[in-house]
């Protein structure tokens, strides 16, 4: 069925079953180098039991004004919304800036002006704007996620041979039609590149949006844990935006798999 090694993790199971493993032996080094040799000063590094207490009292009785799953879903949210609002408006424009030099003109120097400004430089200037509620932080979010989004989008249309956008005027394509039948199916798979770009520069900036004034979500949490001087919560919060993250990043993974079915290669025979 497998006709090598490579071919078996190439599929979903060898691909789980690598993730486990690693995940089984970075386990086993944590219990070794701060329970049973106790190499690490478990003040420092919280020895694994630490965690899972601690990752049961959030579960239960909550912590930082909420339990777990309050906190995971609402970070959720944040992520969903600056993301969406960040890639509707960073995806069309980054297409119609590839495809038109004239929108180019007109937009590149605010956006070369705006670019090398870190996203959480943002935050004092949206807290101002918008106060400490969740729209002060998907604003910073969708600033993250928007820049990436449309670089990819324009670089993926100027990579489309001229011969198809030369073929494409010769057929009367134009409008709506060129963009949905060339510069979409064209540009789609920097397009994702973005997409994958975005959703990291999100998680990132949502944790660091939520340092401050927030009273739920996974940064609320590390910087109650930080100020409590908790490093086992700090674990488990830092544990679940990994896991929250690597959880989005396979859903978008999919999306992809589905948008372009003919890039990917069956390992199956």
């Amino acid at each position: 069925m497998f006709r090598s090694t490579d071919d078996f993790f190439a599929t979903g199971i060898g691909r789980f079953a690598t993730v486990l493993g690693v995940l089984l032996v970075t386990v086993l080094l944590w219990y070794v180098a701060t329970t049973v040799t106790g190499f690490i000063d478990a003040n420092r590094l919280p020895r694994p039991v630490e965690v899972w207490q601690s990752l049961q009292a959030i579960a239960t009785d909550g912590y930082g004004n909420g339990r777990l799953h309050q906190h995971v879903l609402h970070s959720l949210k944040l992520v969903a919304m600056g993301f969406a609002a960040a890639v509707s408006v960073g995806v069309p424009l980054g297409l119609a800036m590839g495809h038109s030099k004239r929108i180019e003109a007109l937009i590149n120097p605010a956006f070369l002006l705006l670019r090398p400004i870190p996203p959480l430089a943002w935050i004092p200037l949206a807290i101002v704007w918008l106060g400490l509620e969740d729209a002060s932080k998907i604003l910073v979010i969708f600033v993250a996620a928007f820049v990436p989004s449309v670089i990819n989008s324009y670089t993926g249309v100027r990579n489309i041979d001229k011969p198809v956008l030369e073929a494409a005027q010769m057929l009367g394509i134009r409008g709506f039609s060129l963009v949905r039948e060339v510069l979409v199916p064209g540009a789609l798979p920097m397009i994702f590149t973005g997409l994958r770009l975005s959703l990291q520069a999100s998680w990132t900036t949502l944790v660091a949006a939520e340092l401050i004034g927030a009273l739920y979500g996974l940064g609320s949490i590390l910087n109650q844990a930080a100020q409590d001087i908790y490093p086992a919560m700090i674990m488990v919060a830092m544990i679940f935006v990994g896991i929250c993250g690597a959880a989005t990043t396979w859903l978008l993974g999919q999306f992809e798999r589905r948008a372009m079915p003919w890039q990917q290669k069956s390992v199956l025979q």
